[in-house]
Order: structure tokens, then C-alpha cells, then sequence
């Protein structure tokens, strides 16, 4: 896939999520060939630049390109100017988030809420798109406000039209935030309005999944959010199995801890011991779910306040596992 003149060497992209694509988050990804990785989304006010929550947010250096910051907002203006502001520190590509479900964002009128405004909407494009020049702006939306009011197709006309080039399209309305089944009728019925990339997004969880859904909306690539948590190899595993037809295993329990562990040094390193830390629990979680004795695991794991506590609970979890593997 192309975006603008950058080339992404799988169609396969990794979905911002607030408080979990971070960079070590996005690191990990790229590792196991998610061709694009998106930051978490940075509102739109110059107030918020200079916190160390965004500061965070918007650490790039040596990162792969293309470097994607994702802003979101309600006013045309304020988001021209953080375009501005992002690309002359480093971003390569502007996405605009018409996608967040979150109440704080909706009671704003920005996020998902701005579906139902076609016309501000429409300025917000105008003015971004004009600001970021030559650099590539591009679009994560939902299929409409609510069921009743799906119109994923007419602001997908209006982004190409305002020179959007290329849209993630949620399977879900606003309304449905993540509950029930995502639904691709809507994006294939986007997919065939428009003639730039569009990346289909909602409850892509496994190789077979992944190839229904590029089969049933004939999008140009998949993008993965929640059901990477935990799976980073998720990616490596989809990309094989559309490329040559067979699956590739689950990791076993030495490689996933492994995997954990590098994901857990990079959190360390990136924020530090006492953050680092706490922010690694929610993780730990996810890479644990499933497996046996894992809820008592996780109970005893979000004690430990150092990181060598921390990855010595992992390491002896997961060498049990590994025992019981192989006995």
C-alpha cells in the first residue's frame, strides 16, 4: 500500500488506542510487521502540548516511518494549527479522528460526534488538508452515529473529495461503541464509493477473520486494535496466512514470555521504573488471558513495585507453563 509517497510494506496497520499505543506498544508491532502504527490521539489545544502526557505521546525518535499523529477536535482552525504544529516536529502523516466513542470526547462535538455534522465536518477536512501541504491526511471514522443514521459512505465521498487519502473504517456506529458484532456491509459500501485506500477495522481477531473480512469489503488493508492487546504476533500470524493459505502456531509459552519481556524492558525504559511498572499490569493481563492459572497469576502480579519483582513473577509464571508443556 501506498499513502501519498510513503510506501507501507504490509496492508496490515495497528489501531491508535488511548493509554495503549504507545510507542513501546507500536515498537512491538512494527516488529512483527504491522506496516503502519498510528499514535494515540492528541487533542487539538496548544495548552496540552507541553504536558508530560503528551510529551509522551508524541515521542518519536527512531521510530520507522511514516510517523502517523493522530489529533482530534471539534473546530476547523485549532486543528489546522496542531497539523501545523505536529509536522514541523516530525509527523509524516496527519490522521483525523472522526472514530473515538469516548463520552468526554462526544460531549465536545469532536470524535464519532462529528458524523453527525457533515458540513463541520467538511470544514475540518478543508482546512487541515490545506494546512498540512504536500504531508498525506488521513481519516479513522465509524460507520455513522447510530444504526439508524449510517452515513459512512457520504463522509467517505466528502474525505476523498477534500483530499483525504486514505480512511479506517470501524465496522461499528457511535451508538454501538464496542458492543455486538462489527458490520462490513457499510465499509465495502465505502470501499466501492471511493478510489483512495481504505483499511477495515473491528473484531479482527484471528488469520481466517482477517481474510472474511478483506473478502467480504474488497478493502486494501486491515487495521487491528483491541485484539492486539496482548498478541502482538497477531500481525506476523494474518500477514503469512493471506500470503501463503497456512497458520502459523500460537507462540508457545517460552516464546511468549519472550515477547513479553522485550515489551516490558521497552516500558521500563520509556517511562521509567515506579511508571513503568504500573503501566506494564495492564499488559501483563492481556498477554496472560486465557492461560491457565492466569487469574491467580495476575492477582499476585500486580503486587511487585520494582521491575525486578515484576519480571521475576512473569518469568516463574510462565516456566510453569512451560513445565506443564512439556511433562
Amino acid at each position: 500500500m501506498h499513502i501519498g509517497p510513503y510506501f507501507l510494506p504490509s496492508r496490515l496497520a495497528l489501531a491508535p488506542m488511548a493509554g495503549v499505543s504507545d510507542r513501546p506498544f507500536r515498537e512491538v508491532c512494527r516488529s512483527f510487521g504491522a506496516g503502519l502504527t498510528v499514535s494515540e490521539m492528541v487533542a487539538a489545544d496548544p495548552r496540552l502540548y507541553a504536558s508530560a502526557k503528551t510529551s509522551r505521546r508524541l515521542a518519536h525518535e527512531g521510530e520507522p516511518g511514516p510517523v502517523v499523529v493522530q489529533l482530534v477536535g471539534a473546530e476547523a482552525r485549532p486543528l489546522a494549527e496542531a497539523a501545523r504544529f505536529h509536522l514541523a516536529r516530525g509527523a509524516q502523516i496527519i490522521d483525523l479522528n472522526l472514530g473515538c466513542p469516548a463520552r468526554k470526547v462526544c460531549r465536545k462535538a469532536a470524535g464519532s460526534a462529528l458524523l453527525r455534522e457533515p458540513r463541520r465536518v467538511a470544514e475540518i477536512l478543508h482546512a487541515v488538508v490545506r494546512a498540512a501541504g504536500t504531508a498525506p491526511v488521513t481519516l479513522k471514522m465509524r460507520t455513522g452515529w447510530s444504526p439508524a443514521e449510517r452515513n459512512g459512505v457520504e463522509i467517505a465521498r466528502l474525505a476523498e473529495d477534500l483530499g483525504i487519502q486514505a480512511l479506517a473504517v470501524h465496522g461499528r456506529t457511535r451508538v454501538c461503541r464496542f458492543a455486538g458484532e462489527a458490520e462490513y456491509d457499510t465499509i465495502a459500501a465505502i470501499k466501492a464509493a471511493v478510489s483512495v485506500p481504505v483499511w477495515a477495522n473491528g473484531d479482527i481477531d484471528s488469520p481466517q477473520k482477517a481474510q472474511r473480512v478483506l473478502a467480504h469489503t474488497g478493502a486494501d488493508g486491515l487495521m487491528i486494535g483491541r485484539a492486539a492487546r496482548g498478541r502482538p504476533w497477531l500481525f506476523r500470524r494474518i500477514d503469512h496466512y493471506l500470503r501463503t493459505g497456512a497458520l502459523l502456531p500460537e507462540p508457545r509459552p517460552r516464546q511468549r514470555v519472550g515477547i513479553l519481556r522485550r515489551h516490558l524492558e521497552r516500558l521500563y525504559a520509556f517511562y521509567g521504573e515506579q511508571r513503568g511498572v504500573r503501566i506494564a499490569r495492564k499488559h501483563i493481563d492481556w498477554y496472560t488471558r486465557g492461560l491457565e492459572g492466569a487469574e491467580a497469576f495476575r492477582a499476585h502480579a500486580n503486587r511487585p513495585e520494582t521491575i525486578a519483582g515484576q519480571l521475576a513473577a512473569v518469568e516463574a509464571f510462565f516456566a510453569t507453563l512451560e513445565t506443564a508443556a512439556c511433562s
